[in-house]
C-alpha cells in the first residue's frame, strides 16, 4: 500500500503519524520549515530553559496519558510543582490571587459584591435557546454581568486565544461554555451536574487537569516523535500541489532545489489555515477550492521570556502567573512565572518570567523590533512585578501568524471541512484550526485523526487487516 501523506510536522502531524506507524500503516509527514514541533520550541541557555511557545501540557484525557507513555517519556515527564497552584488576576494595577472555592469567591476583593450577586444569580438567568450565534461578550454580560466580562473574561480570553471576546463564538472557541447553557440551563448547574459524565469519559476540565512538563522543556515530545519517524520524515520539503488520481494522491513536492511526485494512498493536512488557503488541488474531476479558508484570523504574537535575580523581584511569583485584562491598561497580555512550576527553568538565585504581547489587543506591538518589545515587557513587569534590575537572559520569539481565532462565523470553515472530507476521497484536517486551539486539543486531533484513517484505510485494504 502507498504511504500516506501527512503535511506538517506540528504535534497533531506528528502525532497521527505516529499511530498510524505503530499500526503498521506506511507514512511520509512532509514539513515546509527545518524542524518540527510547530509552536513547541525550547531553548536552553546559560542555565535558563525558555519556552517558546506553549509552556505545559495539560492532561485532559487519556489519549494524552497514553502518548506519553507510547513515546517512551513516562521517565523524563515531570509534573508542575504543587506549590505553584495559585493563579493571578491583575486588579487595581496588581496581581491578586483567584479564589478557588466558592467561599473565598465571596471574599475576595477582586471583584465588587455587584459583580458577585450577578454570578449567584447565574443559575436563575434563562437560557437562550433562539440558536443565535453570541459572541464571547455577549455570552458572559448575558448570564453574567459587564463587570466579569471586563475584569475576568477579558483576561481569560487574551490569555487563551490572544482574541477578542467580542469577536470570538462562544459557540466555536469555547463550545464546553453554550453547552453548559444548552443541556443545563446554567453554567453553575452544568459544572455541578456534569461531573459524572466527565468522569465516565474520562476527561478532566482543563481547570483541574494536571500540568505536565518534560525534563529538557515540550521540544522533548516532538523529538522523539521525530526520532520514531525517522526515515519517514521530510523536513524543508513544500507540498504545492496535491492531485487525485483513479485510487491515489499524487503531490507535487519541492525539496533541496527539486521537484518529486510521490504517489500516497489518503492526504492528511495538519498545517495552518493561512497556509491551507495555498495549496491547490489538480484534478478534472473535482472542485475544490481552499482560499476561503486565508479568511481564517490569525493575530500576531510575541512570546519574551526573561531572567532576573530572584532579589531584583519583589513579587513571591509562587504560582502559575498572573492575567491581565485590558482595562488594567497594561501592553502585555500576561505573565508566566515559568521557573515556579517546573524545576531547572533558572540558575539558582534567578528565576524566568514568559510574557506575551501582541494578540488582537494590540497586534502592532508584536510585531515591533525585539528591543523596544524588550523595554515595553520590562515596563509593564516593573509595575506589576516590581522588578527593579535588568535581566540576566532575554529571548523573543514572534509569531506573525500565532492563533486561529474562531470567531463569530467560524462554524462554516467547520462545515466546509466536513463536506471536503464527505466528497473528497482519502483527504483529511487535523490541527489547532480545526479541532481546538492547546496543546492539548492538538495532541487529542492528531489520535483521533490516525485512528479515523487506520479504520478506513482497513475498510478499503483487506491485506491490512
Amino acid at each position: 500500500m502507498k504511504p500516506v501523506a501527512i503535511l506538517g510536522a506540528g504535534i497533531a502531524g506528528l502525532t497521527t503519524a505516529f499511530y498510524l506507524k505503530r499500526a503498521g500503516i506506511p507514512v511520509t509527514l512532509y514539513e515546509a520549515g527545518n524542524r518540527v514541533g510547530g509552536a513547541i520550541q525550547s531553548i536552553r541557555k546559560d542555565g535558563y530553559l525558555a519556552e517558546c511557545g506553549p509552556n505545559t501540557i495539560l492532561e485532559t484525557a487519556p489519549g494524552i496519558t497514553g502518548l506519553i507513555r507510547d513515546a517512551g517519556l513516562q521517565s523524563r515527564r515531570i509534573e508542575s510543582d504543587p506549590s505553584a497552584g495559585a493563579r493571578y488576576l491583575v486588579r487595581y494595577g496588581r496581581p491578586m490571587e483567584m479564589p478557588e472555592s466558592p467561599f473565598g469567591f465571596l471574599g475576595t476583593r477582586l471583584f465588587s459584591w455587584k459583580a458577585k450577586f450577578a454570578v449567584m444569580r447565574e443559575p436563575f438567568v434563562p437560557a437562550r435557546r433562539d440558536g443565535i450565534e453570541e459572541s464571547v461578550a455577549d455570552f458572559v454580560v448575558r448570564r453574567l454581568g459587564r463587570e466579569f466580562l471586563d475584569h475576568a473574561i477579558d483576561a481569560m480570553v487574551g490569555g487563551v486565544y490572544a482574541g477578542d471576546p467580542v469577536r470570538l463564538s462562544v459557540s466555536q472557541a469555547f463550545p464546553k461554555l453554550a453547552d453548559l447553557e444548552d443541556r443545563y440551563g446554567s453554567l453553575i448547574k452544568g459544572s455541578i451536574l456534569g461531573v459524572r459524565e466527565r468522569k465516565k469519559r474520562g476527561d478532566i476540565a482543563k481547570d483541574r487537569a494536571p500540568k505536565f512538563s518534560f525534563d529538557e522543556g515540550l521540544q522533548v515530545l516532538p523529538d522523539a516523535l521525530a526520532q520514531y519517524l525517522e526515515g519517514d520524515l521530510r523536513l524543508e520539503s513544500a507540498v504545492q500541489v496535491i492531485h487525485r488520481g483513479d485510487d491515489s494522491w499524487k503531490l507535487s513536492v519541492r525539496m533541496n532545489g527539486e521537484e518529486f511526485s510521490p504517489e500516497h494512498s489518503a492526504v492528511v493536512y495538519a498545517g495552518t489555515a493561512h497556509k491551507l488557503a495555498d495549496l491547490k488541488v489538480g484534478s478534472v474531476s473535482m472542485n475544490v477550492d481552499f482560499s476561503v479558508f486565508s479568511e481564517i484570523r490569525y493575530p500576531p504574537v510575541a512570546s519574551v521570556v526573561l531572567g532576573f535575580r530572584r532579589e531584583d523581584v519583589d513579587h513571591p511569583c509562587q504560582g502559575f502567573g498572573t492575567l491581565i485584562p485590558k482595562v488594567e491598561g497594561f501592553k502585555i497580555l500576561g505573565t508566566i512565572f515559568s521557573s515556579s512550576l517546573f524545576a531547572r527553568r533558572a540558575p539558582e538565585g534567578h528565576l524566568t518570567l514568559t510574557s506575551y504581547i501582541g494578540g488582537e489587543r494590540y497586534p502592532e506591538l508584536a510585531l515591533l523590533p525585539p528591543g523596544e518589545i524588550y523595554k515595553l515587557v520590562e515596563h509593564d513587569l516593573q509595575r506589576l512585578l516590581g522588578v527593579k534590575g535588568a535581566p540576566t537572559f532575554q529571548h523573543c520569539a514572534v509569531y506573525p501568524k500565532a492563533i486561529p481565532q474562531y470567531n463569530l462565523g467560524y462554524g462554516r470553515y467547520r462545515r466546509l471541512m466536513d463536506e471536503i472530507e464527505a466528497t473528497v476521497p482519502q483527504f483529511y484536517f487535523a490541527g489547532n484550526y480545526r479541532d481546538g486551539i492547546s496543546l492539548s486539543d492538538s495532541i487529542i486531533s492528531g489520535c483521533k485523526m490516525a485512528e479515523r484513517v487506520e479504520k478506513s484505510l482497513r475498510s478499503s485494504h483487506p491485506s491490512l487487516s
